[in-house]
């Protein structure tokens, strides 16, 4: 297939224009919330009657009952219980925005306050292109698809397990996971939280990378615990909370909820329940180390009760984001929550409208931190190749989006109405000519050519121009600079726990 040489390098030219990229959005317009005063009361009011009356469980840990015991809780046996008003005390040493900080620092992020960045989707063991289909995920997957989130400009973060390496073994994944983050790319990632050695080794990396002083005095690791629901945090992630928090980085709550089977069937209910298992486990943050950043996280599907399946791109996914993320706001905490989810199987028209619905109402809601924004196929079993690009463009548009109208002297135009007149048109007007390269949003991956033009290049569809872009992407990658005694460090680090955890040379 030939394309047409202009567009082709028009969009060379703005891929080269392009090639330092912003770290994160500034949102510069409102947000919108489906909550209002009387109902924020109600939900807190319910909140904290649920920490009182029925309490949470903290599993497995001695140590975190005797931390809140101390601290006053009232403790029986694993169950934990909240006067009214407690959590919230121990909340307000929790920073409202704070940094974290990148290996390159042009690419360090804000949590919280006015900033909005997209992250890849988290956590699949599958993989799926539009040549070799569905499949297990492999390290070599994790490694491409890495390469790829760092050479979108619409995607902020390198994120954590962009995909299960299902070929390693499940002790040391995490080990070549973070080694791919430190050295494939120089933007911000996740820290490991399925054990507690996990995340030791994850700091121990960050430090060999960006070194042992710098990480002990700022956030570098962004890591997100979830609540077993209803009301249950489980030990496995209490030990991960608890790594992150004592090394300062931050960890973000995010109770994960699939509503109508781990929560009640209603919004209302479903923000109550959430709000208290965030209460009460950011407070154990700010109990081990206040001023840790801590983050109010969702995940929250609605179950069909017809299927028992999870679904995505419903109102009530969209309604529960605006709301959650005004209760984040009266706390004071940066929220994080997801963004283009889709149950489809393939990139097709179910994936794009399911996506691009949850994708905006993340991004109307005002979440701070918009993970799940790329690549989600199958409910968040399968990342897709295409769909990771495709779903980059539409975060490149939304980014435009929240950035607002520009409403400058030369935005304003006034000398091209004194220069074209009535009757006349702008194309060939001075002002037209100093910003047609700039003036309006262009994707990547619509084409906007005629009928004619588009059968001449093949007649493609866009999950075939996604196909031909994610080849492109990755023939073109280079990986970022990084001192060569940095690298072996991170190398030797790896044979050594490989070796340490399995008895094998990596």
């Amino acid at each position: 297939m030939q394309e047409r040489r202009g567009r082709s390098a028009r969009m060379q030219e703005r891929r080269e224009k392009n090639s330092v990229s912003a770290p994160y959005v500034i949102r510069r317009i409102g947000i919108v919330s489906l909550i209002d005063d009387e109902s924020v009361a109600i939900i807190e009011r319910n909140a904290d009657r649920i920490l009182d009356e029925v309490g949470m469980d903290f599993r497995g840990d001695p140590e975190t009952l005797e931390i809140f015991r101390a601290a006053g809780a009232r403790v029986d046996g694993e169950r934990v219980r909240f006067d009214p008003g407690w959590c919230r005390d121990r909340i307000r040493t929790a920073p409202k925005v704070f940094t974290q900080h990148a290996r390159n620092p042009a690419r360090s992020v804000q949590i919280g306050g006015d900033a909005q960045l997209f992250c890849p989707s988290f956590g699949p063991p599958f993989v799926h292109d539009m040549e070799k289909g569905r499949r297990y995920a492999t390290i070599h997957d994790f490694r491409e698809i890495t390469k790829l989130h760092y050479s979108l400009n619409a995607v902020h973060h390198s994120g954590g397990v962009v995909v299960e390496p299902v070929d390693l073994a499940v002790p040391v994944r995490h080990l070549h996971m973070a080694h791919s983050h430190l050295t494939l790319t120089d933007k911000p990632f996740m820290g490991a939280v399925t054990a507690p050695e996990r995340a030791r080794d994850t700091i121990a990396m960050a430090k060999l990378a960006m070194g042992e002083e710098f990480v002990d005095r700022n956030c570098v690791l962004y890591s997100v615990v979830n609540t077993n629901a209803p009301l249950v945090m489980d030990e496995t992630m209490l030990w991960a909370l608890k790594e992150y928090a004592r090394a300062g980085q931050c960890t973000v709550v995010s109770p994960f909820v699939l509503g109508g089977a781990m929560s009640p069937v209603t919004v209302a209910a479903t923000l109550a329940q959430v709000l208290a298992e965030v209460l009460a486990s950011v407070a154990l943050i700010q109990l081990i180390r206040p001023g840790a950043p801590s983050v109010f996280g969702t995940f929250f599907s609605p179950l069909s009760l017809r299927t028992g399946a999870p679904t995505f791109g419903t109102p009530e996914g969209t309604q529960f984001q605006m709301c959650a993320k005004t209760l984040a706001d009266r706390l004071g905490l940066p929220f994080h929550s997801v963004g283009a989810l889709t149950s489809s199987k393939v990139p097709d028209a179910q994936a794009g409208y399911e996506s691009q619905s949850q994708l905006m109402g993340a991004v109307m809601a005002g979440v701070n931190f918009i993970i799940h924004a790329t690549g989600c196929l199958e409910g968040l079993l399968t990342t897709g190749y295409e769909k990771i690009v495709m779903d980059a463009d539409r975060c490149a548009a939304a980014a435009r989006f929240v950035q607002g109208i520009d409403f400058s002297e030369a935005a304003q135009a006034m000398d091209a109405f004194a220069e074209i007149g009535p009757g006349g048109h702008f194309l060939g007007a001075a002002h037209t000519r100093e910003n047609f390269e700039s003036a309006f949003w262009m994707g990547e991956m619509s084409d906007n050519g005629t009928y004619e033009q588009w059968i001449a290049e093949g007649g493609l569809w866009q999950h075939d121009r996604a196909s031909a872009r994610v080849k492109q992407i990755l023939r073109d990658y280079e990986a970022p600079e990084m001192d060569i005694a940095i690298r072996e460090s991170l190398d030797d680090f790896v044979a050594r726990r490989t070796f340490e955890i399995t008895g094998e040379k990596a």
